[in-house]
């Protein structure tokens, strides 16, 4: 985090819009800044909530219009050698800044801040304008995505499997106006590099000026009790590198293998009479992180030289190789003018409660705002981020990469100073046949480039998946196999994409759908637009899997029934995937399931947090699988029939760096009202960061056993390491006919 003592002064704003760039209504809406032009219009025609039903398809007409955003100010008392500046953090998406009818400044781009001076355009009373040009869209492409392949927008707003067609445009970020001395900090970059053995940290601070003269400079460091480490003063010209050295650097760590120290850096500048010009505040987190070679890559291939068959994808963080647990981010709103501090920090405190140490954010949405980042060093949590490209071929013309490449480096400059950031990825899905880029497509070779020159220290992806990772399977069951057997049959790196549908609460359900389409389901209704069918082409029921939950469970009786059956699924499925990944270790390092939250209510969904920030069942169920240190159960398949031999393999996962007596886990079989003791396993003593494969329990099912089963494991004098797993059995088909039929949960 940077910070500035300058105070931003905000602005009272109203909104017009027009069909074409001249023609100026004369008609002015209030507006709120940050926040769209869509969201002031539905405000000021009263439109209904557009996340409920179909509301949301109200607002296709705003797409192709101009916006004007205006604000009137008197010019403020400036004192010589002063200057009053417009600085917005974002505005999406092709703008210009007009102050008394003077241009000022045009741009493309809505990462890129905006800092214009307006002083020798100030009259007494002023109006400021910012105009806004129409949703940009790649004509005569067909209306999805694939209109957003020659901009630097995200793609996800015109129109995803889980975000309906509603493309932001406006004020998105802090915008306002502030006083600035003559004299003032243009850019600051705090850099360090630490020695191999952790014991020492060069630091180089470089800051550029906007100066007339030489000032005077104090520069000091406080560690993360609030003892200052060092200080230094001295002269500062336009362009000053300070360089300085501490030993024993409390290092940062992610929340569940340390503590994420930072230290506070402050810059300020001085006059001759010690008067403070401008200050910087950083926040600091010592750490080195790297993207090393998974155990076993170099093995392969076997043959002669050939191209790789993996990638580096084992995050190594201070030394230490570790498990990356986590889940893909999505934005939290549709518009991200709405997004607040407050809303991040609560999304983000469920994912540290997860046990998540990695967020992918994933190329198809925005860049977060600064908050986030900030929040992501404080809690420990390692950032994946990807730049806004994602599952379309972005070209090699020269417009699009001038304007790549000035957003690009916005980004790289304004997050690398941050502790939580890991990786640098081009974005999403770009080497696969819907997006038909490879590594010597330009945009992926210039974004390498940019990363290496800005940031080198941090690992850099052209995509995701690459080499050796996976992406999928996205349901329950595909192709006749259920998860449970496919990812014991997979062999991956990493698995950064996969997940399991599943319905929110009845409260989300009714705030999405009206209520006379509650229930039953039905295709071609409002459950239809919130993503419960035809959301992906392959299936036509997802992402309701309607047809699985009645093979499985029945047909439902109510709403709550089928809530109840698609919350069960969803737990199964994405625990039996994070505990199979992580017994693949030290192959395999990471899993990230898709995704984490939604950004509006849903009726069906991969998401663990439905809209706005409630968690699903099946967030427990990944909390418990991805525990440092846990018992664990491989087991092939969901459904069971009374009768037959039922399998299970014992493990013991362990991600800490520590060692261990062995413990003693004990096995049962639970259904209904009864109990089978199973087997006991006296693991070895733990390892440091190695799992423990131990015996296969078997078991004769009882043939009047049918429902919903569990198995248990007990870890005794530990448990914090139990774990449960909830099965399915059907009855024998020599049994009476009632007990044919599949039993509903």
């Amino acid at each position: 985090m940077i910070a500035s003592d300058r105070i931003l002064a905000s602005l009272q704003w109203e909104l017009r819009y027009s069909k074409q760039p001249n023609i100026s209504p004369s008609e002015f809406y209030p507006a709120q800044v940050p926040g769209a032009v869509q969201l002031d219009i539905a405000r000021e025609k009263q439109y209904p909530d557009y996340a409920h039903g179909n509301n949301f398809e109200m607002f296709g007409w705003m797409e192709d219009l101009y916006y004007t955003y205006r604000a009137s100010f008197l010019s403020p008392m400036l004192t010589p050698g002063q200057s009053l500046w417009f600085v917005s953090k974002g505005i999406d998406y092709e703008f210009e800044i007009i102050l008394n009818g003077q241009l000022l400044h045009r741009q493309e781009g809505m990462f890129t801040p905006v800092e214009v001076d307006l002083t020798s355009s100030l009259a007494h009373e002023n109006i400021l304008e910012v105009r806004i040009a129409p949703v940009p869209k790649r004509v005569p492409y067909p209306i999805d995505r694939s209109q957003a392949s020659h901009v630097v927008k995200p793609a996800v707003s015109y129109g995803w499997d889980w975000h309906p067609r509603l493309i932001p445009l406006g004020i998105w970020d802090e915008t306002g106006i502030e006083i600035r001395n003559s004299t003032f900090i243009d850019t600051l970059d705090l850099r360090y590099e630490l020695s191999e053995n952790f014991k020492w940290a060069d630091i180089v601070l470089q800051v550029q000026l906007v100066a007339n003269n030489p000032v005077k400079y104090v520069w000091w460091l406080k560690d993360p009790s609030g003892n200052q480490v060092f200080e230094k003063r001295g002269d500062c010209r336009s362009c000053t590198i300070v360089e300085c050295s501490i030993d024993n650097p409390r290092l940062w760590w992610t929340h569940d293998h340390g503590m994420p120290e930072l230290y506070e850096s402050v810059f300020e500048i001085l006059d001759e009479k010690g008067y403070v010009l401008d200050r910087r505040t950083t926040r600091v987190g010592f750490r080195r992180i790297r993207l090393v070679p998974n155990d076993g890559a170099w093995n392969e291939p076997k043959d002669f030289p050939k191209g790789p068959s993996v990638s580096p994808i084992q995050l190594e963080l201070n030394g230490r190789p570790i498990f990356a647990k986590g889940t893909n981010w999505v934005n939290p709103e549709i518009f991200p003018g709405t997004i607040t501090e407050q809303r991040y920090q609560e999304l983000l405190e469920i994912a540290r409660t997860a046990n998540f140490n990695l967020l992918r954010i994933w190329g198809g949405g925005i860049v977060n705002k600064e908050s986030f980042y900030d929040l992501c060093d404080r809690m420990g949590l390692l950032v994946w981020q990807e730049f806004p490209l994602a599952c379309n071929n972005y070209p090699d013309d020269a417009h699009y990469l001038s304007i790549l490449e000035q957003e690009a480096v916005s980004i790289i400059k304004r997050l690398r100073n941050h502790a939580c950031l890991a990786i640098w990825c081009g974005g999403n899905e770009l080497f696969n046949s819907w997006s038909g880029m490879t590594d010597q497509s330009l945009a992926l070779r210039l974004l390498n480039a940019l990363c290496y020159r800005y940031d080198r220290q941090t690992p850099f992806l052209p995509t995701s998946p690459v080499y050796g990772m996976g992406h999928g399977n996205y349901v329950f069951k595909w192709e006749g196999k259920e998860v449970l057997e496919t990812m014991i049959e997979s062999r991956n790196t990493a698995y950064t994409e996969f997940g399991i549908p599943g319905l929110p609460s009845r409260s989300v359900l009714e705030r999405a759908l009206p209520v006379e389409e509650l229930f039953p389901p039905r295709d071609n209704s409002a459950w239809q637009s919130h993503h419960a069918y035809h959301a992906w082409d392959v299936m036509p029921d997802t992402w309701l899997c309607a047809s699985l939950l009645e093979e499985y469970f029945g047909k439902a009786r109510s709403l709550d029934e089928l809530i109840e059956q698609s919350q069960l699924l969803q737990s199964v499925g994405y625990k039996a995937i994070f505990e199979e990944a992580r017994r693949q270790k030290p192959y395999c390092s990471m899993a990230l399931n898709w995704c984490f939250n939604d950004v509006w209510p849903a009726a069906a969904n991969n998401s663990l947090v439905a809209y706005p920030k409630e968690p699903k069942p099946a967030l427990g169920a990944v909390s418990a699988s991805c525990r440092p240190v846990c018992a664990s159960a491989r087991v092939r398949k969901f459904v069971w029939t009374a009768g037959e031999i039922f399998e299970a393999e014992l493990w013991f996962l362990n991600d800490r760096f520590t060692e261990a007596p062995g413990v003693l886990i004990k096995s049962y079989l639970i259904w209904g009202a009864d109990s089978q003791f199973l087997l006991e396993w006296h693991t070895p003593n733990l390892v440091s960061n190695r799992n423990e494969a131990g015996p296969t329990l078997r078991f004769i099912l009882p043939s009047d056993m049918i429902g919903c089963i569990s198995l248990r494991l007990k870890v005794l004098g530990h448990p914090e390491y139990d774990s449960e797993y909830t099965l399915l059995c059907r009855g024998n088909k020599a049994m009476a006919k009632k007990d044919t039929a599949i039993m509903n949960v």
